[in-house]
Formats: structure tokens, sequence, C-alpha cells
């Protein structure tokens, strides 16, 4: 056996949970790590998921593994993959299969194949390698494509001609391998990418799809230069030709939000849509966001100028709270990257946000206020107060608060 493969099934036997999952595989049907995880196990980096591919049914086996490790497989029948949890031990199974496409963009039909055409059939070559989980192929690398040449100088490349028109999301996951890894596309891949991305085939995929592919890009640590890159291919115009992907602006929301605890991703988002929200409004909604965030990044791309405008005066806190309490704070990471002051966002993100009066409603009921408008807004004039130093403690709160509801019945 070659060193590097006695050295590569060291590694597999490392990985967590292999104590466990390689003597449960014996007997069944030859299996193999394939995908991201062989990738970053020969670039020496954590395999965060397990993927492995069957040359058999991949749901029959799940369930012969979820049976010996005491755990449960859940099957996925369109595709002939399952998911299998066991404690903290969690992997799928697919069978190895080829894909045709009906049309471009629309989800591939499989068919059970070798282990050779599964690998041949992915998305890029340092991605379609393998290796041998069972009996003496342990450790065996299988690499058809030239994968790990690949890997060794830090590029992206497709493996065939009509690979972005067949699944236009690798356009942007060609983009996230770029900034993650540090690698670039190569020379071949890029033109391929850039004619895709010209001819509108990111149109044909799915909103869901792209929200996937588009998000996970937007949450990496070096995610700017992904929006740059973005931009450089044409895929931000690709995706609505009112998309500014502005790789400062991006970088600015992104920052701010970790400064205040927002979403960085939905932050970054929001400052590709700023340029013009009302155009982007319905592209946005096809994402299939949930209606939170994406209401989040609409109302922050469409209210951020005005916060930024705002706030260039000074304010109360109690000032500060009529006009940043309505915002999410994905509106506060963008009104920050346009170049609000920091100062009055931090400190209502990390202080005044949280301020609470230590009476009730029930308080002002128990003191004969009786129900109706008079009790919201004795106690929202005096948080107020609060905010602004005016009142202390429950005793003067109640107070205050029995004032302004007095007042108000007046």
């Amino acid at each position: 056996m070659a060193r590097h493969e006695v050295d590569l099934r060291e590694r597999v036997r490392r990985l967590p949970g292999m104590e466990r999952l390689l003597p449960a595989l014996e007997g069944l049907p030859p299996t193999y790590l394939v995908g991201g995880a062989v990738r970053d196990l020969l670039r020496g980096a954590d395999a965060v998921d397990l993927d492995l591919a069957v040359e058999g049914d991949a749901r029959s086996v799940a369930r012969a593994l979820a049976d010996r490790l005491g755990g449960v497989a859940r099957e996925h029948e369109r595709f002939g993959t399952a998911t299998v949890r066991a404690g903290d031990l969690k992997f799928d199974l697919a069978t190895t299969r080829r894909e045709t496409y009906d049309e471009p963009g629309a989800l591939p039909r499989v068919e059970k194949a070798s282990l050779d055409e599964d690998l041949r059939r992915r998305d890029f070559a340092i991605n379609a390698l393998a290796v041998g989980l069972t009996g003496d192929d342990l450790g065996h690398l299988y690499d058809p494509c030239g994968g790990l040449a690949d890997l060794e100088e830090g590029v992206v490349r497709v493996l065939h001609e009509g690979s972005f028109i067949d699944d236009p999301t690798r356009l942007l996951r060609a983009v996230r391998y770029e900034v993650r890894l540090g690698f670039r596309m190569d020379r071949r891949t890029e033109d391929l990418a850039r004619s895709a991305a010209a001819a509108g085939a990111l149109r044909t995929v799915s909103g869901a799809r792209v929200r996937d592919e588009l998000m996970d890009l937007l949450v990496e640590p070096e995610a700017p230069a992904g929006v740059e890159r973005m931009h450089d291919l044409g895929l931000d115009r690709a995706l609505h030709p009112a998309l500014d992907a502005d790789p400062k602006l991006a970088a600015s929301a992104s920052l701010g939000a970790a400064a205040i605890g927002a979403d960085r991703g939905l932050a970054a988002l929001a400052a590709l849509c700023s340029a013009d929200p009302q155009r982007l409004e319905r592209w946005l909604s096809g994402l299939h966001l949930t209606a939170e965030k994406r209401d989040a990044v609409a109302r922050a791309a469409r209210e951020a100028p005005r916060i930024a405008a705002e706030l260039e005066r000074e304010h109360q806190p109690s000032e500060l709270r009529a006009l940043l309490a309505p915002e999410p704070l994905v509106s506060l990471a963008l009104a920050l990257a346009l170049g609000a002051p920091h100062e009055p966002i931090l400190r209502w993100a990390t202080e005044l946000r949280s301020v609470r009066l230590e009476i009730t409603g029930d308080d002002l009921l128990a003191a004969g206020v009786p129900e109706g408008p008079a009790v919201g807004r004795a106690l929202a004039e005096t948080l107020d107060r609060k905010l602004d130093g005016l009142v202390s403690g429950r005793d003067e709160e109640l107070e205050a608060a029995l004032a302004v509801a007095r007042e108000t019945a007046r």
C-alpha cells in the first residue's frame, strides 16, 4: 500500500465517529466517503459533514447501520438517499448515481450507476473524490477527474462544458469555494461562468435554491471578497438587473452586524438590495426566506439611509428609542455601513434596548387605572423618562405612570 494511502487511512480513522461507523459497515455493500469531506480531509481541515456513497441500496444500508448503531434512519425516496443519526453521530448516505437534466436549471433525474460515474457527475473536480471505507479498501483514494492535483494547485474546475447550465447554482458555489479555500477558477471554468451568467442561466433556477447558495456565500468570513467576485463575473446582474454587489458596503454591513449582534448574512443581503429596494422587493420575496427575515432585509434596505441621516444630530435616549426600536437589527447594521455614527447605534443595541420598567400594566390596573389605551401610553412615556434619567426605581416609575394615565383620562 502506498504511503499516502496509509496516511489517508489513518486520517479517516481519526474522524469523529469513525470508531463506531467503520465496524458497523462490515459485511455491507462497498461504501465510500465522498465530496467535501474528502476534500477537507486531504487539505488537513476538519471534515464537518460526513457524506457516504454506497454501491448498492443506500436506504437499506442506512436501515442496517441505524440498527447496528442504535440510531434512526430517515429515508428520502426520490433521490435514493437517507440520513442516519445515532447519538452525536450523523451522516448522509446516497446510492452512487448518474444524473440527467430535462432542462437547464431543473432538478436532476437520477438512476443507479458506478462510483466512477457518480464522481464524474459532480460539480467540481475538488469534490469528485472518494475514499473507501470498507475492508481492504479503507483509505484508498478514488480520483477520476484530477481533483487532488486541483487541490494542490488551488483550482476550482468544472467537469464538463454544460455544468453551469445544468445547475446554475454552481456559479455561486464556485465563488464560495474560491473565497473559502483561497482558490481560483481555472480559465476555462471562469469563461464558462461568465457565459452562463450572461445567458441568464440563474433565471432558470428556483428562488429557494438561489437563496441557499447565496446565503451560504454571504455568511462566509470572506464574504466581501465573494461579493466582489460576484460583481466581476456579472452574477449580481444575472440574479436581477438592479442588484448592486458593492463589496465595501457588504463588508461594512457585515462588520456592523457583528458589532451589534445582527445576522451577518442578512445584513450583507440588505446591502445588495439597498441600491433599489423597491425594484428588488419581488426578487427578494422570490428567495422564499422566512417572512421575518424577508421583512427585515426589505425594511433595512428601505429605511437604513433615513436612519443614517436622522442620526447626524444628537438624540436623547428616548428619541433613540422612538427612532430605532421599530427597526430590526439588520437595519441598524446597514445604517452603520452607510455612515451612521457608531455611538448612538451601539449604545441602543448594547445598552438602551434592554432597559425595562419594573412596573407592568397590572400595577396600573391595581392602582385603579381602567383598561384601555391609557395603560400602554403611560408605560411608554414612563419608559422614555427612565431612559432619559428622569425616573428611577419602582416607586418613581409607578408615580410617573399614574400621572400620565390620569392626564390621558382627562
